[in-house]
């Protein structure tokens, strides 16, 4: 079995927009070990979002290999690439996606029911929910929750499907500041269980503790990528160095 839970190679992707070619991926190649924390930054509009998008099988590269625990996956299609994302990937994103009529169990339960998982649906969802937190939060629905919570059931939801990665685009960006630190000490505690996690974030303190890895993306291209202390005190490219000093600004 390879090291590497996460292969990609030449990633390039392409949109046709009218007459337009936007290049949001350029030849992008990056590797993610089992049980590794790499937490992914860059401006808005770099192919940050279209990469998660293709390590989470929700797209296909249009040039390029993606190997996802072994398996290559860059060339499936739909019902192919919506069985390996069941299987092996928990996706968490900005907005919550739950269902509001549905308790947080149901609405962690949901997956399960669609993937054909047999039996033991609803101890999977309690123990997924006990995971986060929320064991008491159970049969609340999202209107009765806070934001943080509603992101925490969204996580639950990925984790009861017992995946093999979790990626997470800017979880904590729709939050009150307040209900951001509740969302990050479960990924925490996710990242301390060996869970192999890629994050899309602007949160600097969470990069720092828990990355192994820190990669800066613009314009589709990985620009640099190091451990987060090296990365932070001392980033070698101009871009990371401009980028940083933007985000880090007491402005922000």
């Amino acid at each position: 079995m390879s090291e590497w839970v996460i292969e990609a190679k030449d990633l390039t992707k392409v949109y046709k927009m009218g007459e337009v070619e936007v290049h949001a991926l350029c030849g992008l190649s990056m590797q993610v070990a089992r049980g590794e924390i790499v937490s992914i930054m860059g401006p808005s509009g770099s192919g940050k979002s279209t990469l998660m998008n293709i390590i989470g099988c929700l797209d296909r590269p249009t040039t390029g290999e993606y190997i996802l625990d072994g398996e290559r996956v860059s060339d499936l299609k739909g019902d192919q690439l919506a069985s390996i994302r069941n299987r092996k990937v928990g996706f968490v994103f900005q907005s919550f996606n739950l269902l509001p009529r549905a308790t947080a169990l149901a609405n962690v339960e949901l997956p399960m029911r669609y993937a054909g998982v047999a039996g033991g649906r609803k101890q999977r969802a309690r123990e997924a929910l006990e995971a986060v937190g929320l064991s008491d939060r159970i049969d609340h629905r999202p209107n009765e929750l806070s934001g943080g919570q509603q992101q925490r059931v969204a996580i639950a939801r990925s984790l009861a499907m017992k995946p093999k990665i979790m990626l997470f685009d800017e979880p904590t960006s729709a939050l009150d500041p307040e209900m951001i630190g509740e969302v990050l000490m479960v990924m925490k505690d996710l990242a301390q269980s060996g869970m192999t996690m890629v994050v899309v974030t602007h949160e600097m303190g969470f990069a720092r503790e828990v990355s192994d890895r820190v990669v800066f993306i613009d314009q589709g291209e990985i620009l640099e990528e190091n451990v987060p202390s090296e990365f932070f005190l001392r980033p070698q490219h101009e871009r990371t160095q401009q980028f940083l000093k933007q985000v880090l600004s007491p402005m922000h």
